[in-house]
Formats: C-alpha cells, sequence, structure tokens
C-alpha cells in the first residue's frame, strides 16, 4: 500500500501528520497536520492510522476515495 506521509503521535497524545500530495505536471503540495485529542475527527484518524501509542510513527496510508 502507498504511503501519503507519516505520523507521529506526541506525549500528549497528539497526532501530527507529514503529508504529501502529487499531481499531474509535477505539481507537489506537503502539509504539516496536527490532531489534539480534543479534535473532533481525533478518533476517525487515529482509528485509520490502525492505533498509535505516544512516541510510535508510522506511514499513513491513502483514505479511501
Amino acid at each position: 500500500m502507498e504511503s501519503i506521509g507519516t505520523a507521529k503521535m506526541l506525549g500528549d497524545g497528539t497526532i501530527v501528520m507529514n503529508l504529501r500530495a502529487q499531481g499531474p505536471g509535477g505539481v507537489v503540495g506537503d502539509a504539516q497536520v496536527r490532531y489534539p485529542k480534543t479534535h473532533p475527527n481525533y478518533a476517525e484518524v487515529l482509528a485509520h492510522l490502525g492505533g498509535m501509542n505516544p512516541g510510535e510513527e508510522k506511514s499513513v496510508p491513502p483514505w479511501p476515495e
């Protein structure tokens, strides 16, 4: 499975994702997204990543379209 970036869980449970998108003609976009435990989509993101523990880092699979 291809990866769209990396995710790391900080000590306070915040998930930090560094993502990259590539498009036609060589277009590239990078973004960093932070999900603190209070974010409304936190549980969904954590489930998409297959669960994480503080200090853990893993690849981010693409979301289904």
